[in-house]
C-alpha cells in the first residue's frame, strides 16, 4: 500500500552523516511513504560524505540544499526551512530511522492540523513526555504550558525531534538562531515557542513511530563537563540552575529580536 501525503515536505538536516541519512530514506522508502518533496539541507560536510549525499540524490530524488562551510544548526534549519512549499513540513533529523507506525500517525496528525488551525506542530518522538499534558484523543494529548509549573522540562514544548509542523513556522516563531551551538539553537527557540503562545499536540504512543539510531554515526556535539556530570550534587545544581534560567528567559529573553537580528545579519 503507498501513502502518499501530498501536502507535506519531508526537511532533513544533515551534517557528516550519509550512512545514517541513507538509513533514513530507505526506512521511508520500506513504508511506501510518498511526500510532496525531500529536502536535505546540509551545513558543509565532509567531501566523503558529501559525494555519497549525491550518489544517493541519484537513487532518493530529494533536493539537496548545501553550504560551502559549516554555518551551524540554527543556519541549515533556516535555509532548508524557506525552501518548503508545501503547507506541513516533516522535519527529521539524519540520524533517525521511521517506524512501521509512522504512515498512521502522520496521516492522523494531518486531519488534526487540518481541523485545527491554532495547532502549530505534532511530536512524533521524546527522550522522555511532556511533563504537562491534557488528555485529546486516543492517540494525542495536548501539551500545557503554565509558568507556575515546576518541572524545569516544561520548556521543551518544542523540541527538534521527529515531528510535523506548519511551513509558516519562521513566520511565527522567527528564524532559528545563526550565532549559537546546536544545544542552545534549540533552546532559543523553546523559548521564542513559549513566548509566541505555541499550541501543539503529543502522540502518547510514540515509540512505534520514529527510531534513534545514532550508533552508526555519534553525534558530534560536545557538552562541557559540568551537562555531563552525573554527581547527584551536580544533578541537584543542574536542575536547580535550569528551573531557575527557564522561568527568568520564558519572561525576559527577546528571542524574537535576537533571532531577526541574526537572520538580517
Amino acid at each position: 500500500m503507498v501513502h502518499a501525503f501530498n501536502e507535506v515536505t519531508v526537511l532533513i538536516t544533515n551534517y557528516n552523516r550519509s550512512l545514517s541519512l541513507e538509513n533514513l530514506l530507505k526506512s521511508f522508502q520500506a513504508l511506501n511513504c510518498q511526500f510532496a518533496a525531500i529536502i536535505v539541507t546540509d551545513d558543509g560536510s565532509q567531501p566523503l560524505h558529501l559525494d555519497r549525499i549525491k550518489k544517493l540524490q541519484q537513487k532518493f530524488s530529494f533536493e539537496l540544499l548545501t553550504s560551502p562551510r559549516n554555518m551551524g544548526a540554527g543556519y541549515n534549519m533556516n535555509k532548508g526551512q524557506r525552501a518548503v512549499k508545501t503547507p506541513y513540513t516533516l522535519f527529521v533529523e539524519d540520524d533517525f530511522e521511521a517506524g512501521a507506525q509512522f504512515p498512521a500517525a502522520l496521516r492522523e496528525s494531518l486531519a488534526q492540523m487540518n481541523k485545527r488551525s491554532e495547532l502549530d506542530i505534532v511530536r512524533f518522538y521524546a527522550y522522555f513526555r511532556y511533563p504537562y499534558l491534557k488528555p485529546y484523543s486516543t492517540m494525542f494529548s495536548e501539551m500545557v504550558f503554565s509558568p507556575l509549573a515546576i518541572n524545569y522540562r516544561k520548556v521543551h514544548y518544542y523540541s527538534d525531534h521527529p515531528h510535523l509542523r506548519r511551513s509558516s513556522f519562521l513566520d511565527k516563531f522567527g528564524p532559528f538562531d545563526e550565532t549559537t551551538p546546536p544545544d542552545q539553537t534549540e533552546y532559543r527557540m523553546c523559548i521564542s515557542f513559549l513566548q509566541n503562545k505555541g499550541k501543539g499536540l503529543f502522540y502518547e504512543d510514540h515509540t512505534g513511530l520514529f527510531y534513534h539510531n545514532n550508533s552508526v554515526e555519534p553525534s558530534t556535539i560536545q557538552r562541557s563537563g559540568w551537562q555531563k556530570s552525573s554527581g547527584a550534587l551536580m544533578r541537584f545544581a543542574r536542575v536547580i540552575y535550569r528551573q531557575l534560567k527557564h522561568n527568568y528567559d520564558i519572561h525576559f529573553m527577546n528571542v524574537g529580536r535576537r533571532h531577526v537580528l541574526a537572520h538580517n545579519g
